[in-house]
């Protein structure tokens, strides 16, 4: 049985999965009262320039992870070429598998990094910003981070 040129385009593979790795780049508040660990205070969000896919998305910082690479050396690869500075990657706290809507899937792989050597250079980016979690939802985010953003700016994860 033949299909449909139409149906054929929805079962197309979407070509091999594309391996990222990002970053959580916070800095910490006072601890609450009775609390081990103080809250996010800021986190590191960056734009995309008009030139690159997804133009003016916002995003974490981070960048693919090379063949044979390991997540972790990728990101702190990522993280001295884009912003300058020399990241302790910390443990990982989230990942996820997203396909875009108009094809490819991209795999994500979040780590903490509350350390780290250099003052932040915007290298790459349109705009780089510290902002509070209860503002993520603020701005325009990548489709593939909503989840995690929202997730963020309530307080599930960090």
């Amino acid at each position: 049985m033949k299909m449909k040129p139409a149906a054929a385009k929805r079962f197309r593979r979407s070509g091999p999965i594309k391996r990222v790795a990002a970053a959580f780049i916070v800095q910490r508040g006072k601890p609450d009262a009775g609390s081990a660990r103080p809250p996010v205070h800021k986190i590191l969000i960056c734009q995309r320039t008009r030139h690159q896919h997804f133009p003016l998305k916002w995003e974490f910082p981070g960048g693919k992870i090379e063949a044979g690479e390991q997540p972790r050396y990728a990101l702190r690869r990522e993280l001295e070429e884009e912003l300058g500075i020399d990241a302790r990657v910390g443990d990982e706290v989230a990942r996820i598998r997203h396909t875009y809507t108009r094809g490819g899937t991209v795999e994500l792989r979040f780590f903490l990094v509350e350390e780290f050597a250099g003052e932040i250079e915007n290298r790459i980016f349109k705009d780089v910003r510290w902002v509070s979690r209860q503002q993520l939802p603020e701005f325009d985010f990548l489709e593939a981070d909503a989840t995690l953003v929202k997730d963020i700016a309530e307080g599930k994860l960090l």
